[in-house]
């Protein structure tokens, strides 16, 4: 498939972190003929939910964003996929012969316009998956019983502080083949998942070396992800994470778009078995060593002892009049690492450094 110009993909109307219906509504509407977009059931709060359908494909892929309302950059993502399908004549056509791609970019509208993670009875959808006692996850499951996908793609934002393996680099995405038991054994659609996610790693390692983590694959049956793993359908937890400066995740939703691309055409293309399961394991699992801002005590400050020699603080996510405020919160440890990272690096014997933190009101942090 021909290369892709970026710029022409991004759907500039639709950015920041606080993302609802409000502001989908005039894309989704703006769909052409090629999409089918149908209300499928209402949320708590009787919002509605909605599914956009594209092609008449073979392969049939199911993908849902905002399950937890508050991590928004992979339905940005979903939003520039759809954009390029509606303009790129050649590929998208092709996508349409080999697959039927099944969207839902905002399964928890309550928890999306409050900014939580959970729904508006303040459930966990995504710890709902066997009791099924929300709304959200009733539809959720209706629309997998109904579809019967050959892929599903469950995508979440991770936190900022993850960084990959024991580097010190960012886990601006992270991906992870969910389980299907306690034991964590492969099975055939595990290994499935596994070989997409290998090629998509192998995309990101072009625009982002080093930044791609794998994220904790212990098993919990009510969890979405390995339910329908249970039930043999490959299933990929996608986590957008954090990107330098880069808060707003504009930058990470675009990697999230190459990575949403890069499956649908190794599907279609059928080149899955290209890449192995011992590609996917070779990805390093996530740490959690990143803050958001660390400050050094002295120049002499070290590793010898983290908690006197540094302090960390992370920002807090505040929805206030419609967008959201990065409010600094000192950071407490429950486990200290061996070795701290910072998103942004402070000293406190440096005269700009003390200048910065008094001006975004740190420095009151510290007594």
């Amino acid at each position: 498939m021909k290369a892709i110009d970026y710029c022409q993909i991004y759907v500039s109307s639709i950015q920041g972190r606080y993302i609802t219906y409000d502001h989908l509504s005039k894309f989704i509407s703006g769909l052409s003929k090629n999409f089918k977009v149908i209300t499928i059931g209402k949320s708590v709060r009787d919002e509605s939910i909605k599914s956009i359908t594209f092609g008449n494909g073979p392969t049939r892929i199911l993908m849902w964003s905002q399950m937890h309302g508050n991590e928004s950059t992979t339905t940005k993502a979903v939003i520039d996929l759809l954009n390029y399908l509606q303009h790129d004549t050649v590929n998208a056509l092709e996508i349409a012969k080999q697959c039927t791609l099944k969207i839902i970019p905002i399964l928890n509208p309550d928890g999306a316009r409050d900014y939580t993670r959970l729904n508006a009875k303040g459930i966990d959808l995504n710890r709902d998956a066997q009791d099924l006692t929300q709304p959200e996850s009733r539809i959720l499951k209706k629309e997998y019983d109904f579809f019967h996908p050959d892929f599903c793609f469950n995508l979440h934002d991770q936190r900022t502080i993850f960084n990959v393996g024991k580097t010190n680099k960012p886990a601006t995405v992270s991906f992870l083949a969910p389980a299907f038991d306690v034991e964590r054994n492969n099975s055939p659609s595990r290994k499935l998942s596994m070989q997409l996610i290998a090629a998509m790693n192998s995309k990101l390692q072009e625009l982002i070396p080093g930044q791609v983590g794998r994220y904790d694959d212990g098993f919990n049956a009510n969890c979405v992800g390995d339910a329908f793993q249970m039930r043999e359908t490959p299933t990929i937890l996608f986590e957008a994470g954090h990107y330098y400066e880069d808060y707003e995740r504009e930058k990470t939703r675009e990697f999230i778009f190459y990575a949403l691309l890069k499956s649908i055409t190794t599907i279609v293309l059928n080149q899955i078995q290209d890449y192995t399961i011992e590609q996917y394991l070779t990805i390093p699992e996530n740490g959690k060593q990143f803050v958001d801002i660390l400050i050094k005590k002295s120049m002499d400050a070290n590793n010898d002892d983290v908690l006197k020699s540094t302090l960390t603080v992370q920002y807090k996510e505040v929805l206030k009049n419609g967008k959201i405020v990065f409010s600094p919160v000192k950071h407490i440890y429950e486990t200290t690492p061996l070795e701290i990272f910072g998103h942004k690096m402070f000293n406190l014997e440096v005269k700009e450094d003390l200048e910065w933190l008094k001006n975004n009101k740190i420095l009151k942090l510290l007594d």
